[in-house]
């Protein structure tokens, strides 16, 4: 099966390796994105999510220990799957579903999981990662409608959940699955190609 390329630039995709300067959830953040994009790009198939994930940490992080965190976030995503994609099409309104891209079709996937269902991520977090991952991968436009999607979902919220306490990072990183896999160290074949975007962004 032919695998979609990270939409990563040749030195970014190199210093992307470097997962150390990163911070440790961000990180896990932009590898569980990288993992929906491949399953998405490679027509959704559930059964290939273990292999994708093994594969996005060797070429990108081979060294980082996420705690499970990619794959609880999968797991949940798949769960919520209809549910999150309906929260894309009724705040969304003026972009159907299929012809958002790739990119930030997923970064959206993300922020909802992590902004209705995800354990001990304050809303404004989630809206705050995925508007940093979308201005880091997507196109000019994706923050913006990042940020607009996440931010009209979040002031339908109940105000409970609006409050919802900042956890300091060492908190927010502690592990979120029981269970982990060891995550293979061996770095695999550097991405050779890339996936070009036939479809613009949303414009606002």
């Amino acid at each position: 099966m032919k695998s979609a390329a990270w939409p990563l630039k040749g030195s970014q995709a190199a210093a992307f390796n470097i997962s150390k300067t990163m911070s440790n959830r961000h990180l896990a953040r932009t590898i569980a994105m990288q993992t929906l994009f491949v399953w998405d790009f490679n027509h959704r198939h559930n059964e290939d999510i273990d292999r994708i994930i093994k594969d996005n940490f060797a070429n990108f992080a081979p060294d980082f220990n996420d705690n499970g965190y990619v794959k609880y976030t999968m797991d949940g995503i798949f769960e919520h799957l209809e549910e999150i994609d309906n929260y894309i099409r009724k705040y969304a309104t003026e972009w159907p579903l299929e012809q958002i891209t790739y990119v930030d079709r997923n970064i959206l996937r993300l922020g909802i999981f992590e902004l209705i269902h995800a354990e001990k991520i304050p809303p404004k977090v989630a809206i705050n990662e995925a508007i940093e991952i979308a201005k880091a991968f997507g196109s000019d436009s994706s923050s913006k409608f990042v940020n607009g999607v996440l931010g009209s979902i979040f002031n339908d919220l109940p105000e409970e959940l609006k409050k919802a306490d900042f956890i300091p990072e060492n908190e927010e990183e502690k592990p979120v699955a029981e269970n982990e896999e060891e995550i293979t160290k061996e770095i695999t074949e550097e991405l050779k190609e890339e996936t070009t975007e036939i479809d613009e962004s949303p414009k606002f």
